[in-house]
Formats: C-alpha cells, structure tokens, sequence
C-alpha cells in the first residue's frame, strides 16, 4: 500500500536519497532506480512524495523504498513494466558434456620409471 512521505535528502550526484514517513519510523532509503517519473528522476528535500516500501537493513535505515513518485501524481512506469518483459530478452542454456576420457588401464607402466634413451633424453620437447 502507498504511502505519503516528505523527501529528507536526496543526493542526485549519487543517486539515492531517504524519505520520512509516519510508517517509516527513522527513514525510508530510496535508490534513483525506484522513483517513476518520466525523464531523469530528480526529487529535492522538502518535497512530497508517495512510496511503496519495504523493511530492510539499508546502509543504515531499517526501510527501502520499492517505488517512489511525485504525490499527486500518477506513478509513471514504462510499457515493459506494465507489459513484461519482451521475447526479445528471452535466453536459454543448454550444456552438454562429453563421456568422460577413460584413463588407459595400461598406463602408468608397471615398472615405476620410464624407458628413455641413452643419452639422457627424453621426449622431444621444444
């Protein structure tokens, strides 16, 4: 349910501010991504607002906004917010894993050393 609050601090230059409330004892914390206005969402201290909110522990308030908008206003949200999301953003992962290589049952060799040559080499290793 919507309730009505005043705007205490909003901080534009890092996008979140907190809202006062009478349900929201302390303040409500509210991120630029929560305020439905068209264009850039700037609210200012002082003004009113309305919000849905939530309790959460929030860089030190016990509420997090969920929505905010301008009181008197009629929350403004996108079309792929009323509508859902698009087929276009539709993804699938299908992963499909080979046998796993069976180690050879001859390998290692009985003896507990390899056979090199002579001369000390080994493999040809370059």
């Amino acid at each position: 349910m919507a309730v009505r609050g005043i705007v205490r601090a909003w901080h534009d230059d890092k996008g979140w501010g907190v809202i006062d409330s009478p349900d929201t004892p302390g303040g409500c914390w509210a991120r630029v991504s929560d305020v439905l206005m068209p264009g850039y969402p700037m609210l200012e201290a002082g003004q009113p607002v309305m919000m849905n909110h939530e309790p959460a522990e929030q860089d030190g308030y016990s509420f997090r906004a969920i929505e905010v908008w301008p009181a008197g206003q009629d929350p403004y949200r996108t079309e792929a917010e009323t509508t859902g999301p698009s087929a276009a953003y539709r993804s699938s992962l299908t992963l499909t894993f080979d046998d796993p290589v069976r180690p050879d049952p001859t390998w290692p060799p009985a003896s507990s050393t390899e056979e090199f040559p002579p001369d000390g080499g080994g493999p040809d290793v370059t």
